[in-house]
């Protein structure tokens, strides 16, 4: 094996394992013994198991993205949000080992941070199609960075139930969310005002 074949093993490996257990669960001498190898083999490759999880988080964060962007090619804009939203649930299905490392809390700093900050990476993608569809109806287009996080934290979370339960089918989970998101953007007041008692 070459090193770098003997690097993407250990990727693997490791990303299985973290997955499996979390950070705090993995340990090299696992990761080791599921490669065949020594301990100071893995040393060697990631300088122990804080550079391999970052490897590892690293490229999961940059897979998701990179769908999320790829699928926003155009169209209606409750199209867009369809499109993102099965992104994400595609992502979800293709990469569970991935995603169930990228929502536990992250013990070690990344180059590309956590996934909260990657949310916030998808949010803003999502941002211009939403200020271009507030411009087109009156509605103050300053407001589309906060718009645009509550939908993709929707997503996200809605996303992590259904890693779990995996029912019902995917395009269904889809379906609802961008009618949830769709319709509540439709019937948006332009000024809102709290109904309750609590004003600040």
């Amino acid at each position: 094996m070459t090193g770098k074949q003997r690097r993407e093993q250990l990727l693997e490996i490791g990303r299985t394992v973290f997955a499996e257990r979390g950070y705090d669960g993995t340990s090299v001498e696992e990761i080791a013994e599921r490669a065949g190898v020594s301990k100071p083999v893995v040393y060697e490759h990631f300088g122990g198991k804080e550079g391999l999880y970052a490897v590892v988080v690293d490229r999961e964060m940059q897979l998701l993205l990179d769908m999320v962007t790829g699928a926003l090619t155009g169209g209606h804009s409750r199209e867009l949000l369809e499109q993102a939203a099965f992104a994400l649930m595609d992502y979800i299905d293709t990469s569970t080992d991935g995603f169930r490392i990228l929502v536990r809390d992250s013990p070690v700093a990344q180059s590309t941070g956590t996934f909260a900050s990657l949310i916030s990476d998808i949010a803003t993608q999502v941002e211009d199609i939403l200020g271009l569809e507030f411009k087109a109806r009156g509605f103050d287009a300053r407001l589309a960075p906060m718009y645009s996080q509550m939908l993709v934290g929707m997503v996200a979370l809605t996303g992590q139930w259904w890693l779990e339960v995996r029912k019902p089918e995917k395009a269904e989970v889809a379906a609802h969310l961008v009618n949830l998101a769709w319709h509540g953007l439709e019937g948006m007041e332009r000024h809102p005002k709290l109904v309750g008692d609590r004003k600040s």
